[in-house]
């Protein structure tokens, strides 16, 4: 798949980069800000706020077929139709996970990332291992998330660009009939829409709910 990037990603940070992380250990230096408090903040915004939009999108998939439809034959209406606009997901693919297929989402060259449905990229998602081994050996980077599929089990990769981000819509799990859609969205994490996971099952989030930092 093509991958048509217009700068060079291997060039150091930008200037306002620079002063952003500059400014970040001034403040950090002085005792006004707790770096700790950023990293929280961040982490909040990587796992919770952003990814919340994509959770919404990816459970009204499963509960509206007419949705559905629209959502995989043109994400980027679906989406908007939904408020979800901005830059970053100018440009939206959904690829659905089936019985027989699952998907995989990569930026081979840099880190392409659907900011307007699941926030800011995690550091795992922009790292050289990660873009380079999702395409050689995507099963392997799989079985490190905890992801085992079965043998026949097709995987697709999908490198984004900046020309086309994709989002994958994870299966429902099983033993969801007749929860709420607030039920749903928590089954829809981030990781479940780049693809590393499948959707958490009903047993998982209730482990996950007893037990906050495991």
């Amino acid at each position: 798949m093509g991958h048509d990037h217009s700068h060079d990603h291997t060039d150091p940070p930008s200037d306002p980069a620079l002063r952003v992380k500059a400014l970040e250990s001034l403040l950090v230096e002085k005792g006004l800000v707790d770096p700790a408090a950023i990293d929280e903040i961040i982490e909040t915004y990587e796992t919770k706020v952003g990814p919340r939009n994509g959770a919404k999108v990816v459970v009204r998939a499963w509960t509206d077929p007419d949705f559905k439809s629209l959502l995989l034959s043109d994400a980027n209406k679906a989406i908007h139709s939904m408020g979800y606009t901005g830059r970053q997901g100018e440009h939206m693919k959904v690829v659905e996970n089936t019985d027989t297929r699952h998907n995989l989402v990569v930026c081979t060259l840099c880190s392409c990332y659907p900011w307007t449905v699941l926030g800011l990229p995690p550091v795992w998602y922009k790292s050289a291992p990660y873009r380079a081994r999702a395409v050689s050996d995507p099963k392997g980077v799989l079985a490190e998330f905890g992801t085992t599929l079965p043998k026949d089990m097709k995987i697709s990769v999908w490198d984004s660009t900046s020309e086309m981000r994709f989002l994958v819509l994870p299966q429902r799990p099983e033993g969801t009939d007749g929860w709420t859609t607030a039920e749903l969205e928590k089954l829809v994490t981030r990781n479940s829409m780049i693809g590393v996971e499948q959707a958490l099952t009903p047993e998982r989030l209730q482990a996950r709910e007893s037990n906050p930092t495991a």
